[in-house]
């Protein structure tokens, strides 16, 4: 898919309140661990997560994604009543229904002609709105179109301790349940437009994705839960990581020592390194937030982009890769040029 009218206008990050560091959890588990025999700084040590981000236990996912939309707005410099259509792409939402994308709606009095939806591909989602707001802005239906995301891991990293704090705890529930603890919180917003309306703003040139739906049951999760098959997960994501690759070298040209900066979906430090490898990326081109934030789920892609360009890290000219991967499996790669 490529698209030639389409640039992002801005990206915003919103952090967290509180910081959560492996150790605290660590120590809230320890009666588990002592009685199954794991070490304290296991979480760490295979991660390299040394703390994710939460909120308040009543925190609403809309209300992340709506911070994060002000400011996205605001860096635009857009009247809001010119966007016509807000896309949430949250795995957390504040409710089953009504979507959280009509609560971010009426929390920033967008005008009635914006649409708003949810969207729902795990990690993958905010790639996925990218897509969605651009083929609108391209098919001339749109002049901007905002994406925004919230995510709480809070109450799922409390439940799942609760949890695994029964004196039944296998170790091998304990296995199952590790992943949760890799997980963030925060807020995003991107805000799209027609290229004349922003022509000197990053151009969104497309991308492809691929997807491997046989391996859709080695990573799910309820509300209050989330299962895992780490090492398989893992494998079969490398693997669909390499055909999405070849797909956008044979369909768009990539090659990607061409790239400036990579920004990739992060896990944890043991997958970051391994799809690094394994696609022959460069770290020196990859920002590494996980350690500080672990895994934010679909807001991490776009987490990692805000804080690329508040730093500087990408100047004009420069090409930019969004790689991630989500449970399902699918993999998108998309580009950009600053």
């Amino acid at each position: 898919m490529r698209f030639d009218n389409v640039s992002i206008s801005s990206v915003a990050a919103v952090d967290a309140t509180h910081r959560l560091a492996s150790a605290e959890i660590e120590q809230r588990l320890a009666p588990t661990m002592e009685r199954l025999g794991i070490p304290p700084g296991m979480l760490e040590g295979l991660t390299g997560i040394a703390a994710r981000r939460v909120f308040d236990p009543d925190f609403m996912p809309s209300e992340a994604a709506t911070l994060a939309a002000r400011d996205a707005i605001a860096q635009a410099n857009v009247d809001p009543n010119r966007l016509g259509i807000l896309v949430n792409t949250s795995v957390c939402r504040d409710y089953v229904e009504p979507s959280t994308a009509c609560l971010v709606h009426g929390n920033l009095g967008l005008p009635s002609h914006c649409l708003n939806f949810d969207l729902s591909n795990a990690c993958l989602g905010f790639l996925s709105g990218m897509e969605v707001v651009s083929n609108m802005i391209e098919r001339g239906q749109i002049d901007y179109g905002i994406v925004v995301d919230g995510e709480n891991s809070r109450f799922i990293i409390d439940t799942t301790i609760e949890r695994l704090n029964r004196a039944e705890t296998t170790e091998q529930e304990f296995r199952d349940a590790f992943a949760t603890f890799t997980l963030g919180s925060g807020g995003v917003a991107m805000v799209l437009c027609r290229r004349d309306l922003a022509p000197d703003a990053p151009q969104f040139k497309g991308g492809v994705g691929v997807a491997a739906t046989q391996h859709s049951r080695l990573c799910h999760g309820q509300v209050d839960r989330m299962y895992t098959e780490t090492k398989a997960l893992l494998v079969a994501g490398i693997e669909l990581a390499k055909r999405t690759l070849a797909e956008a070298k044979q369909v768009l040209g990539w090659e990607v020592g061409a790239f400036d900066e990579l920004v990739l979906h992060q896990v944890s430090k043991v997958h970051t390194e391994k799809l690094a490898h394994a696609l022959e990326l460069d770290p020196a081109k990859i920002h590494a937030i996980f350690p500080e934030y672990g895994n934010v789920g679909p807001a991490a892609v776009p987490m990692v982009l805000a804080h690329v360009t508040k730093s500087g890290r990408v100047t004009k000219g420069d090409r930019v890769a969004l790689m991630g991967i989500g449970s399902g499996l699918n993999c998108a790669m998309h580009e950009l040029v600053w």
